[in-house]
């Protein structure tokens, strides 16, 4: 039981510090973000809210209160980071293998989660 728990803790604040660094990118570095987002055919007033809602998530992450929502922010991150993934892939920016990381640990935290609740 206490291993699931490190493992989670672990998989977790690394993919909140991954997440962190992105959210600071789009707030603080938005000019680059901007021509990565329109590079990708994405139109770029969805960077801040795009911010605002991987915070939200990484809130719910960590809230042990919010099982429901933790579930949503999950599958929402696991969404995100796919489509990360293939749009840094189509574009050929070699950006896909953050996406990638960050998928697994993802997957490691969720997985992680759920044995550490039994």
């Amino acid at each position: 039981m206490k291993r699931d728990k490190i493992i989670f803790y672990v998989a977790t604040g690394l993919l909140t510090l991954l997440i962190l660094f992105s959210v600071n990118m789009y707030f603080f570095k938005h000019d680059m973000v901007s021509e990565m987002f329109i590079g990708f055919g994405y139109p770029s007033y969805i960077i801040y809210p795009y911010a605002v809602a991987k915070l939200l998530g990484l809130f719910a992450l960590w809230y042990p209160k919010f099982k429901a929502i933790k579930e949503w922010a999950y599958a929402g991150f696991f969404f995100a980071f796919i489509l990360a993934f293939f749009a840094h892939y189509m574009i050929g920016d070699g950006g896909q293998m953050t996406a990638l990381v960050a998928l697994i640990l993802l997957i490691v935290s969720y997985i992680f989660n759920k044995k550490s609740q039994k």
